[in-house]
């Protein structure tokens, strides 16, 4: 009895370690900010370990401007592809799901919104700057028969969801459920998992009834890792990642040796070119903005009287502008951050020229060099040599003219370690 006992207390953990999981709950997660690499991978992920769960129910809670065509599309096949029902929730009140939005809402299998809230204007725009016409009318045509496939595949209004990419239509929660766009209007989560009770849906796994009644909710959120990569992923934020990093490596090679700014440095153009990974960058805006970090310091080194800095100035200024070539405000840097920045380094770099040629012209007061016109005192008389009491020493001098002992002197000039000095007037 002993010996069966301490078996199964042996192997315990490990029949627990491959016992499957079986949460068989429902999972909310939140889904707020733009459509890009970050939230394509915590949607994707949130799907993943829901279905190793068996969880009954996903719910993304949705509020999106809209985003990138390849999260966007990875997040859709995703969704498509799930054996759990996924139930997108464009939530709370004052929340939208535009452009990339109306995408993943339309492939979700249940699609709901909350009072307050918009859903359209899905017109594809070009990230990578301004497209010819027959660019455009392609990328419109794909993604007007995108939408209705989508739309299609859940017995949802086609017509519409095309006119939403062509026309860039929108509608209230209450005029989509009236046009058959989403499934339910619902005030909060509560009642959105009281609506879908019960309800039949198609997954590749074949049919499934929705159970949420007495059925536990647990809300999850972004890792800390994702939370940080989708801040940084936002185009001000690595703007100035990418700045900081101009001024850490700045400082590190001006000043060898301090170390912390070269670290810093490096770590915030990491993280910015990261960033770029994420964003729709215009590399000639980058390039500009290199030139014009690097005309600043040539200015400290050269003497162009300004010009360098000028040039410098507009550099960086057209370069910040071009920097994220998008039409689309949330994937472009503002100009509330262009400008302070702008501005900033200009007064830096202005500031540290101005005190690199105030040293350059300021009289030398230590070495052989600092004796020049400091008064002393003659110790012998001199007519030829003699020396004299300079700077709380004493020196070998000659003068042209001639200096009784005890007279004030000047220092003309110094010759190998000899003063030429003058009476003192």
């Amino acid at each position: 009895m002993i010996k069966k006992s301490f078996l199964i207390f042996l192997f315990l953990p490990a029949v627990i370690f491959f016992i499957e999981p079986s949460y068989a709950g429902i999972t909310v997660i939140n889904a707020e900010g733009v459509i890009n690499p970050v939230m394509s991978e915590f949607i994707s992920g949130s799907i993943d370990d829901a279905e190793e769960e068996k969880a009954e129910l996903l719910v993304i809670r949705l509020d999106t401007p809209g985003g990138l065509d390849t999260s966007m599309r990875s997040i859709v096949k995703k969704i498509i592809s799930s054996d759990i029902p996924v139930a997108v929730y464009v939530a709370p009140s004052g929340a939208r799901a535009a452009s990339a939005g109306v995408f993943i809402t339309l492939a979700a299998h249940i699609a709901a919104m909350a009072p307050g809230t918009n859903i359209g204007a899905a017109h594809p725009v070009g990230v990578g700057g301004k497209m010819d016409e027959t660019l455009a009318e392609k990328a419109v045509n794909d993604a007007a028969a995108y939408i209705r496939s989508l739309a299609e595949k859940r017995n949802r209004n086609a017509a519409w969801a095309e006119k939403a990419v062509r026309e860039s239509v929108s509608v209230t929660a209450e005029e989509a459920l009236k046009l058959k766009v989403i499934d339910i209007v619902s005030p909060d989560i509560t009642a959105l998992l009281a609506g879908v009770n019960g309800r039949e849906i198609e997954t590749p796994s074949g049919k499934y009834t929705v159970k949420t009644e007495g059925v536990a909710v647990r809300y999850k959120d972004m890792s800390f890792r994702d939370k940080v990569l989708n801040i940084i992923s936002n185009p001000n934020v690595a703007y100035l990642l990418m700045l900081i990093g101009f001024y850490g490596i700045f400082f590190e090679l001006t000043n060898p040796g301090v170390i912390f700014p070269g670290v810093i440095g490096a770590i915030s153009l990491i993280l910015a070119f990261y960033s770029f990974q994420t964003l729709p960058v215009n590399y000639a805006g980058l390039m500009l903005m290199i030139l014009g970090i690097i005309l600043f310091i040539l200015e400290i080194k050269v003497a162009s009287y300004g010009l360098l800095t000028v040039g410098g100035l507009v550099s960086l200024l057209i370069g910040s502008i071009m920097l994220f070539d998008s039409p689309l405000p949330f994937l472009k840097v503002s100009l509330n951050v262009i400008l302070p920045a702008v501005i900033l380094t200009t007064l830096f770099f202005s500031l540290t020229i101005f005190l690199v040629v105030r040293a350059y012209r300021r009289k030398p007061v230590t070495g052989v060099e600092g004796l020049t016109g400091l008064e002393g005192e003659a110790r012998t008389d001199i007519h030829g040599d003699g020396r004299v009491f300079v700077h709380g020493e004493l020196w070998s001098a000659w003068s042209d003219e001639p200096v009784k002992a005890g007279e004030r002197v000047v220092v003309e000039k110094v010759d190998n370690l000899k003063l030429k000095v003058r009476k003192s007037m």
